[in-house]
């Protein structure tokens, strides 16, 4: 199926070959890309072909369940009961241009176990009707995300958090909420390592432990759950959040993530249909990306014996040097998203999240999106650096580095502006 390099190794192999040689190995040259051939995405598993909307949502099921045995794990249900305090309401945030909200979620089971995690909100002060909302994690605290020194300090749940061990307003241009504001959209965040801490052993610290017992001994992937699973959860609970604020639309939400979190977003958004846009920020391997091109990051190296690993299910590693037999590739989860609009985005110095790879699994969702009477994408020739694709499904290719940056914002607010205000 491929060269002799990181996909033909099988799990032994990648286990028994020290990361630093497995990163030397990574492909970067199109050349060395060979053949592949995508399971088909409207072929129900008795062979039954797709052929209008209505047979989708079969298939649709099929697909989450295939997805959710093979890589992200079970669909984790929502609490039994959920409650949501008011921490904090600023009426002046943004130089006077917002109302600021801090919220904290508390989720509840009838065996007495509870959790809860932080939000801040920026909701625009120049509409007359409740605005559309941008929804999404963010890495290194709400206080991270924005210059406004009374946000509260979040990520708290990151073992060995000293309260500066992330700057204020240190991702402020990733969110960019000010912007978000003058375009008249509201824009909610929370922390993911509040909701699961990014690492092996800290199970027993995320929402997981609302639904099942001995995650404190536990280290490394589990059978069932994955840790963007988890972190899916929350968003679905931002969600709940949001259709009780009448301050905002909450039937015009768009879910948006980068990187790990754009992975989780777009899982998110299959699995939550009230998330009425899915944005994929960089989001790579097992994101947006065909996990079968060998470039970039490959399965050898995000499913490997290293922490990421529990970002999956335990049995997504055993497809290493077995691709052919995968069920399944991105596009499947890209296709989820159908009829909603779609946006991905790639970066042209973040090769390691294969750009083309992103690209041709926006290019492969078009039958799904066709039964609806969309073109999807409606191209298979890839934008040139600087330029984008802007339909329904939506493809753009920033000059720069891994981020999300104000350039980003502004084709998805401009896409928003068109499919969801619109």
């Amino acid at each position: 199926m491929s060269n002799p390099d990181l996909l033909s190794l099988t799990k032994a192999q990648v286990f028994a070959t020290p990361k630093k040689e497995r990163l030397a190995m990574t492909n970067y040259d199109e050349a060395k890309v060979s053949p592949y051939t995508l399971p088909e995405l409207l072929r129900m598993t008795d062979g039954r072909m797709v052929t209008d909307k209505e047979m989708w949502q079969e298939r649709r099921k099929e697909i989450l369940d295939i997805l959710q045995k093979n890589i992200y794990g079970k669909i984790i249900p929502a609490p039994d009961h959920l409650h949501f305090e008011l921490l904090s309401r600023k009426e002046d945030a943004l130089n006077n241009t917002a109302i600021r909200k801090e919220i904290r979620i508390w989720a509840g089971m009838e065996n007495g176990r509870s959790f809860h995690f932080d939000l801040l909100m920026y909701i625009p002060k120049n509409t007359s009707t409740p605005p559309p909302v941008f929804a999404g994690l963010n890495f290194q605290g709400n206080h991270a995300c924005t210059n406004e020194e009374d946000v509260r300090i979040t990520a708290v749940r990151r073992p060995g958090h000293p309260e500066n061990q992330f700057a204020r307003g240190n991702q402020n241009d990733r969110w960019d909420f000010a912007e978000c504001v003058r375009r008249g959209y509201a824009s909610i965040t929370a922390n993911y390592h509040d909701i699961m801490p990014d690492m092996p052993n800290r199970w027993d610290k995320g929402a997981l432990n609302l639904f099942k017992e001995g995650l404190s001994l536990h280290y490394g992937p589990l059978e069932e759950y994955s840790a963007i699973g988890v972190w899916a959860w929350g968003l679905s609970r931002i969600a709940d959040y949001l259709e009780q604020d009448k301050e905002v639309n909450a039937d015009k939400i768009i879910l948006h993530g980068h990187s790990r979190l754009g992975k989780t977003s777009l899982w998110a958004g299959g699995i939550d249909e009230r998330f009425k846009m899915v944005i994929s920020n960089d989001s790579g391997c097992c994101g947006a990306a065909l996990t079968r091109r060998n470039f970039g990051e490959t399965i050898a190296t995000i499913a490997g014996p290293e922490n990421p690993s529990y970002w999956f299910v335990k049995g997504f590693a055993e497809f290493m040097g077995r691709l052919d037999e995968m069920p399944f590739d991105q596009h499947f989860l890209l296709a989820l998203a159908a009829p909603r609009p779609l946006a991905v985005a790639s970066a042209t110095l973040d090769q390691w999240a294969d750009p083309r790879g992103e690209f041709l699994s926006c290019v492969s969702v078009a039958p799904v999106y066709n039964l609806f009477g969309f073109a999807g994408l409606g191209t298979g020739e890839m934008p040139a650096p600087g330029k984008g694709i802007y339909n329904i499904v939506s493809y753009h290719i920033r000059e720069g580095k891994h981020d999300q940056t104000p350039l980003d914002w502004e084709v998805y607010m401009d896409l928003a502006d068109k499919y969801i205000k619109g």
